[in-house]
C-alpha cells in the first residue's frame, strides 16, 4: 500500500471509530441510568455524530425540543383519550401547528412526530407519562454524548474549509 493510500485508509477509520465510541458510551450511560429502552440513546448519538459540531448543536436543539413536545403531547393524549387513530392523527397535526406557533422548524416537528408515535403506538405496561419521560431522557443522553464526543474529537473531514485569502486593499 502506498503512503497516500495508507493515510487515506487511516483517515477512513476515524469517523467509524468516533461514532462507535460515542454510540457505546451512550448505550452504557443509558444502561447506567436504568432506562427501559436504552437503544434510543445510541440511535440519537449516531444521528448527532453525522455532523460538524456547529451543525450538531443546531439539529440537537431541534431534536431535543421536538422530543420534549412529542413526549408531553403523547403522554397527555394517551392519558386523556387513549391511543385511538383519530386521537393520534389530531396529535400529529396539532404538533405541526404547535411547532410553527413557537417558531420551531420542520426538524423539530419531525422529531416531535416520531416521539408522539413511539409514545402513542408502542404497547407498554408503564403509564404513558413515564414512557414520555424515559424517551426524553434516552434522547437527551444520546444528544449529550454525541455532542461531547464531537467537541472533544472533531472530524477532520467535516471541518470547515479555510476561507480563500482576501485580496489586499488597493
Amino acid at each position: 500500500m502506498k503512503p497516500q493510500q495508507l493515510a487515506e485508509f487511516k483517515q477512513s477509520l476515524v469517523h467509524p471509530t468516533r461514532t462507535t465510541l460515542a454510540a457505546v458510551l451512550a448505550l452504557l450511560a443509558a444502561q447506567l441510568l436504568g432506562l427501559p429502552e436504552v437503544y434510543w440513546a445510541p440511535v440519537t448519538t449516531m444521528v448527532v455524530m453525522q455532523s460538524t459540531l456547529g451543525a450538531a448543536l443546531k439539529i440537537s436543539g431541534q431534536r431535543l425540543a421536538g422530543t420534549a413536545l412529542g413526549s408531553v403531547a403523547g403522554a397527555l393524549l394517551v392519558a386523556g383519550f387513549g391511543s385511538h387513530v383519530l386521537v393520534y392523527g389530531i396529535g400529529v397535526f396539532g404538533l405541526g401547528l404547535l411547532c410553527t406557533a413557537v417558531g420551531l422548524d420542520r426538524t423539530a416537528y419531525r422529531f416531535a412526530g416520531i416521539t408522539l408515535t413511539v409514545i402513542m403506538l408502542v404497547a407498554r405496561s408503564e403509564p404513558a407519562w413515564l414512557a414520555g419521560l424515559h424517551r426524553f431522557i434516552e434522547v437527551s443522553v444520546g444528544i449529550i454524548v454525541g455532542l461531547i464526543v464531537t467537541a472533544m474529537w472533531p472530524d477532520a473531514e467535516a471541518s470547515p474549509v479555510e476561507p480563500p485569502p482576501q485580496k489586499p486593499a488597493t
